[in-house]
């Protein structure tokens, strides 16, 4: 009882529940790691969400424990593996190298929510993706993405043109890739130190999705967004397991996860609270003092529809060199998030 009751003080103000009665008939607890600030949607929203659907398929026979701080971002994966804690979310970016496939989902250009894109997301990993082995070593129980990223900066940037030779934090992957074509020099600082970095000034600006406007607190240190349509590019996340403690939990209970949970249930409700937490960014910007959106003039959307063509056309040469047909894999996430 005593793990439920910091879990519940840690996530102060979350939408999680945990009855007494659950708690103390769990009969096996997990352990979380995660890296965002305790009061992040990722925190105070995704991981209740995953704990409240593990608890519902197991009749409160599973449950979870919330620890931060354990190790940083780049190094969830590998804490994970090694059995320092029993699930973890990773943001492929942060691993330059390690991960191809991923970048699949972070390509700009696709039309719909962070809800739509998880859920395409976990088909084609499942159809296409999955072969790669790219998370060989732990299991991977959730594929997710954060809603169109876009520039957040000190000054007012209002046209592409803009961007060039600016110092832009840039989390690698095609983000890395997208800020390269655009002029920027990238700068590679994990989400969580995004804040200091804008402060002290060793960077100009930082690409994110609306949700850091409050989750990373931007709208004290990057008053203005520059707004592509569609953004600049989407975040590729993934929610994993250790697969020695999946193992370990009986077969029925495994059963049950799998089924229930685990794949595109979990990717679905993951991307849904993403959509939920970039709304509240964006109020919290329209609401906050000396803040500003510009959006990209018609003229700056035709321009980054070409780059933004020209980092498909590389991106898919990596991801088919990796031996997955990159085109049938992204033809599939295009029909599944157009509801085709």
């Amino acid at each position: 009882m005593v793990k439920f009751t910091k879990l519940t003080t840690l996530l102060a103000g979350a939408a999680f529940a945990l009855s007494g009665t659950v708690a103390l008939a769990a009969d096996y607890t997990l352990t979380i790691s995660s890296w965002a600030p305790p009061t992040h949607g990722i925190n105070a929203k995704m991981w209740p969400k995953f704990v409240e659907m593990v608890e519902e398929a197991t009749d409160g026979q599973v449950t979870a424990e919330l620890k931060l701080g354990i190790a940083p971002p780049p190094a969830q994966m590998d804490l994970i593996m090694d059995g320092a804690a029993d699930a973890s979310i990773i943001f492929h970016g942060y691993q330059p190298g390690r991960f191809v496939t991923t970048k699949l989902i972070e390509l700009p250009g696709y039309d719909g929510s962070a809800e739509d894109a998880s859920v395409a997301y976990w088909r084609a990993y499942d159809k296409y993706l999955r072969d790669a082995d790219e998370h060989r070593g732990v299991k991977v129980i959730a594929l997710h993405t954060h809603g169109p990223a876009q520039l957040h900066s000190n000054a007012a940037v209002t046209s592409l043109d803009d961007i060039s030779g600016l110092k832009v934090r840039i989390p690698g992957g095609v983000g890395g890739d997208v800020g390269s074509a655009l002029g920027a020099t990238g700068i590679q600082v994990p989400a969580p130190k995004v804040y200091e970095t804008l402060a002290s000034k060793a960077a100009d600006g930082v690409v994110m999705p609306f949700e850091s406007r409050k989750g990373f607190k931007l709208t004290e240190v990057a008053q203005n967004v520059y707004e592509m349509p569609g953004g600049l590019y989407r975040g590729s996340f993934a929610f994993i397991m250790n697969e020695d403690s999946f193992a370990d939990l009986p077969a029925d209970l495994q059963k049950k996860l799998d089924d229930q949970v685990f794949g595109e249930p979990l990717s679905r409700e993951i991307g849904k609270i993403w959509d939920e937490i970039d709304a509240e960014g964006r109020a919290a910007t329209e609401t906050a003092d000396g803040n500003a959106i510009n959006e990209a003039s018609s003229d700056d959307q035709s321009k980054f529809a070409t780059i933004a063509e020209e980092v498909r056309e590389k991106v898919m040469a990596e991801i088919s060199e990796a031996g997955v047909d990159a085109k049938a894999a992204y033809d599939q996430i295009k029909s599944d998030m157009s509801g085709s």
